[in-house]
């Protein structure tokens, strides 16, 4: 059976997981009881992918059309996973590149399909969303040709042939404007237009470009197989990075059928599989020949720019509402994360309840600390700071390509936000009403700007970024002006407490809410941080007054999400994170001991 390997690969947003859905409903194997709840997409596998709506994990699929196999990869295309799609280009024989006929290529377009190039790997576009009011599929067909000479691609990479449809509304074609009413046309082109996969002669060879995790069957690799053959229960040496070789046997075989993997006696070169019972190989490591090892090439992953202090929970309402509350327990599962998660980094402190732990942005290490939660931890996070390195004696720290698009009329809100955050414009272009601002800024600016933009616009601002490089460090970023209200007492807020103490600030707490002594109730409007108690009760007299029992308005209090809280806390506070409540509280809680610290 012929085999093409295809990545899919897009800006975050751009449709690309509803296309791999549109794809499998196509192939020979698929019937609608597959689908476990109607109206959801069949990739996003785990509940934060459905419920963010994005894709964090890379998946393969396999769909059998008009006798040929197709093996698809589902990417995903957030900035913070982009050790992901390096990896699994590896897999790749050509990519779909997906473009949105209204927002044309956007930074992380440019960023997969830079790596797609330079593996000399080469694209059909699929301009998606024709359907949109207001769209351009030519012109975006031109910006994507623009794009693709700008990264240098070469020639056999620019004669790319475009497929244009919508994958919501399951149709594909060669001309925009004569709509189809099936996603075939998109399926042929991809069988005429990827040559069949070409086999070496020669012995054994896959690079592990991905891996799983089963807590029955330990750790699975999964790769192409370049050359050669794989068999359950067949020895072979693993060649590590370094050079060194390891001989082991391999225990079982999958490949992929539909959307599970299914065990197999051999394997076809070229094909995509999953093999269990080798244990210690890490990304990068290639399956060699037991007699004769030759090892492919291995992979580079970005490094991490951004770390968190990760520690146990010591709020006095430790242990209440998590399974997993000790150091041992949190040291247990980020040694688990590190099994599959590649582009993360865990390093001990002095402290050992304590980690510092590294990734590529505070949405990679959030879609962690969420999961932690979501499975019974409770934790506490510090601050995200940016990694600093010396590169030739010089302080340099990672810089990023942002890009805003928002409301014309908000468009000078936005650039002074970002300069005064040490970035600098680079591109200005309005679209409609609405303006499209380039910028360079240090990755430490983004921190709390979404938040910022979001307030500023009324939440019309879209935020896109991604890592370029490391530059020489710009200076220091003015953080939060406004300062914290702080408890002062341990009990329940009281309405009435609450109701007096309004003019100071917005709260982050509801009436009767538990609270404790030292954590973050509140925003205080003016800087500097403010000590306050919202669990004094009202004085009983047995005289009345007028107008004593008014109704009490209390304004409802400011529920802040994960990222949102991470972005906003300053460098001596802690997030308090358990299964059901998300705190920010002072780092140290007595009173006394914050005024000793400050001197």
């Amino acid at each position: 059976m012929e085999i093409r390997n295809i990545a899919i690969i897009a800006h975050v947003d751009h449709g690309k997981t509803t296309l791999v859905d549109r794809i499998i409903e196509a192939g020979e194997a698929f019937s609608e009881r597959d689908r476990e709840n109607a109206g959801e997409l069949m990739m996003d596998s785990n509940d934060q992918e459905r419920e963010r709506g994005i894709t964090i994990v890379s998946k393969n699929v396999s769909v059998n059309y008009k006798g040929t196999k197709i093996n698809i990869i589902d990417t995903p295309g957030h900035a913070d996973f982009g050790g992901e799609v390096e990896r699994v280009l590896n897999m790749a024989d050509g990519v779909c590149l997906l473009v949105d006929a209204f927002e044309g290529p956007m930074p992380q377009t440019r960023f997969v399909l830079q790596k797609a190039l330079q593996l000399g790997l080469k694209p059909l576009v699929v301009v998606n969303k024709v359907d949109k009011d207001n769209c351009t599929p030519d012109e975006v067909h031109e910006k994507v040709f623009d794009l693709m000479f700008e990264l240098e691609a070469n020639e056999d990479q620019l004669d790319f042939e475009t497929v244009y449809g919508s994958a919501k509304n399951k149709w594909m074609s060669k001309d925009w404007k004569k709509p189809t009413d099936t996603i075939e046309p998109l399926l042929d082109t991809i069988l005429e237009y990827f040559p069949p996969v070409k086999i070496e002669e020669g012995n054994t060879q896959m690079l592990i470009t991905s891996l799983d995790f089963s807590s029955f069957v330990g750790r699975i690799a999964i790769g192409r197989l370049q050359r050669g053959e794989i068999k359950p229960g067949m020895p072979i040496v693993l060649t590590k990075r370094d050079g060194a070789q390891e001989k082991h046997k391999i225990k079982d075989v999958f490949v992929y059928e539909g959307t599970e993997r299914i065990k197999a006696d051999s394997v076809q070169p070229g094909d995509i599989c999953a093999v269990t019972g080798i244990e210690g190989f890490e990304i990068g490591d290639s399956i060699c020949d037991a007699e004769n090892p030759e090892p492919l090439e291995t992979i580079t992953i970005d490094e991490p720019t951004m770390s968190m202090m990760f520690s146990i929970n010591d709020s006095p309402f430790f242990g209440k509402e998590g399974k997993f509350v000790t150091s041992r327990h949190i040291q247990e599962r980020l040694n688990k994360e590190l099994e599959k998660n590649l582009a993360l980094r865990v390093e001990q402190t002095e402290k050992a309840d304590k980690w510092l732990v590294f990734g590529r942005g505070v949405m990679h290490l959030s879609v962690l600390i969420e999961t932690m939660r979501r499975e019974g931890y409770e934790l506490q996070v510090g601050q995200p700071q940016v990694i600093i390195k010396e590169i030739d004696g010089v302080k340099c720290e990672p810089v990023e390509e942002l890009t805003i698009d928002l409301p014309e009329q908000f468009s000078g809100t936005a650039v002074e936000a970002v300069t005064k955050r040490k970035g600098e414009m680079t591109n200005m272009e309005a679209k409609g009403d609405r303006m499209i601002v380039n910028f360079i800024v240090p990755s430490r600016g983004i921190i709390g700007l979404r938040n910022y933009l979001l307030t500023q616009t009324a939440g019309e601002a879209i935020m896109n970024h991604r890592f370029v490089e490391f530059q020489k460090y710009k200076g220091e970023i003015p953080g939060r002006i406004n300062g914290s209200l702080i408890s002062m007492e341990q009990g329940a807020a009281i309405p009435y407490s609450l109701n007096n103490l309004q003019d100071r600030g917005k709260f982050f707490v509801d009436p009767n809410e538990d609270i404790y002594g030292g954590q973050v109730i509140g925003e205080n409007t003016r800087q500097g941080d403010l000590v306050i108690n919202v669990t004094k009760t009202k004085k009983m007299s047995n005289m009345r007054s007028s107008g004593a029992d008014d109704k009490v308005r209390i304004a409802p209090a400011l529920k802040m999400s994960l990222e949102e809280s991470l972005e906003y806390i300053q460098s001596d506070e802690y997030v308090e994170l358990t299964p059901s409540s998300l705190r920010i509280r002072k780092i140290l809680l007595d009173e006394n001991a914050r005024k000793r610290a400050k001197k």
